[in-house]
């Protein structure tokens, strides 16, 4: 028998790549549907209207959610198995002819979304330009962005072909903030860090970073320091200012870790909620997601946050990635 639900605004409803086992129906409220579009990358976001189903192509088609479902007012539900939802549609032939509009439209546009693709080349490499800010913040003796950036690197690429040298870099950081402080000491760059085969370096044609980057490095400098207010703030500054898109992104994944560190957990857990509604394919998802989980834990919701927890498990392959680790140890600590 289909079942009423109630979500609470910011609930996520479904993440991509659950497994699809329910069609919706939107009674009352309001439901965005957020995925990238495959082309371009660009953030798409569906509004569900009241009246409208939504979960039906994963759900008949037996394959995981493609989109992030997110109750953005307090909203209303009927949710249907596939069987019940297929008795339903064939006693309404005026559904079925709806939906097979919507998904010729839809494969159409798929269709012609993959064929400009593939006529594209890949040109960004994030890769290097991350390991190459790293390298800028170790010669300039700021170890503690050094350090943070090195960090992500190997969070991010544990398997790049620069991996080697930034675990090595990463313990040159840690060793020099440790023993003279960020901003002191020898540079440590010596002719392996300088090499001209590591690639340009991350400064502009005036030869210093972009004001926004220094912005939000000197914010990152902020959290190492413990002072998670400023950094919050300045964070926020990066946010609202929206000048480069890349460190927007960035500053609204470090909100969140903000407010996590600063004991707001009911806000962490609103603002990674909309985060995730805004970047589906955020790289720093994984870890939003475990603070989502420790935000529930430190409020006492054990089960929500062993959902957080098993949901990072299932996103993240690699096992010896530091979030799927810590994912790891958190629910089991929860399940003992």
């Amino acid at each position: 028998m289909p079942k009423a639900l109630q979500y609470r605004a910011g609930s996520l409803i479904y993440f991509q790549g659950d497994a699809a086992e329910l069609v919706y129906i939107l009674q009352q409220g309001k439901v965005n549907l957020a995925y990238q579009d495959i082309e371009t990358g660009e953030d798409i976001h569906d509004p569900v209207q009241p009246g409208e189903f939504f979960g039906v192509k994963s759900a008949l088609g037996r394959y995981p959610r493609e989109e992030n479902a997110v109750a953005m007012q307090d909203s209303s539900l009927v949710a249907f198995t596939v069987p019940e939802f297929e008795k339903m549609a064939m006693a309404n032939t005026r559904i079925v002819m709806k939906m097979l509009k919507v998904f010729s439209n839809q494969l159409r546009r798929l269709h012609k979304q993959v064929s400009n693709l593939m006529e594209k080349e890949e040109t960004r490499n994030s890769e290097g330009g991350l390991f190459n800010v790293g390298q800028y913040y170790l010669k300039n003796k700021r170890f503690s962005q050094a350090k943070y950036v090195f960090g992500r690197y190997l969070t991010y690429y544990p398997s790049g072909r620069n991996a080697a040298q930034a675990a090595k870099f990463l313990e040159v950081a840690e060793t020099s903030l440790l023993r003279y402080g960020n901003g002191k000491g020898p540079a440590p760059g010596g002719p392996e860090a300088m090499s001209p085969h590591a690639g340009p370096s991350p400064q502009g044609q005036d030869g210093d970073m972009s004001d926004t980057a220094k912005a939000y490095y000197d914010a990152v400098s902020l959290i190492s320091q413990e002072k998670y207010q400023q950094a919050y703030l300045s964070f926020k500054k990066i946010e609202d200012a929206n000048a480069e898109p890349e460190y927007t992104a960035k500053s609204v994944y470090e909100i969140g870790r903000c407010l996590y560190l600063l004991g707001k957990y009911e806000d962490c857990i609103k603002h990674y909620t909309l985060m995730i509604a805004k970047y589906p394919k955020h790289p720093d998802l994984g870890d939003a997601l475990f603070f989502m989980g420790q935000s529930y834990e430190k409020r006492g919701n054990r089960d929500q946050a062993a959902m957080f927890y098993k949901k990072i498990l299932s996103l993240t392959a690699n096992e010896d990635s530091a979030t799927h680790i810590k994912a790891k140890r958190a629910l089991k600590a929860l399940e003992a």
